[in-house]
């Protein structure tokens, strides 16, 4: 099921939402769905999300990239334990 939903967008909000249509040959309207789903459906799954703020890093970004910095992480202790192996 699918509801109508009318917007009256500001032009700041509106020409990133165009420029991203265009680019992906769409209509602002379906990026803008696109743009709500993602937004609905980030980070409120995240289950590190009750740590961030809760640990002192060096690193100014992990709270927005820390899937990626685990997954660096997990990446070179894999190869570390291949090397260890043969």
């Amino acid at each position: 099921m699918s509801h109508e939903l009318i917007l009256n967008v500001p032009d700041p909000i509106y020409e990133p939402l165009a420029n991203a249509a265009k680019l992906a040959g769409t209509t602002p309207e379906q990026v803008a769905v696109q743009w709500l789903e993602a937004a609905s459906s980030g980070p409120a799954d995240d289950p590190l999300e009750k740590f961030i703020g809760a640990l002192r890093s060096d690193v100014p970004d992990w709270a927005d990239q820390h899937d990626r910095y685990l997954g660096q992480a997990l990446m070179d202790g894999d190869q570390e334990a291949k090397r260890s192996e043969g």
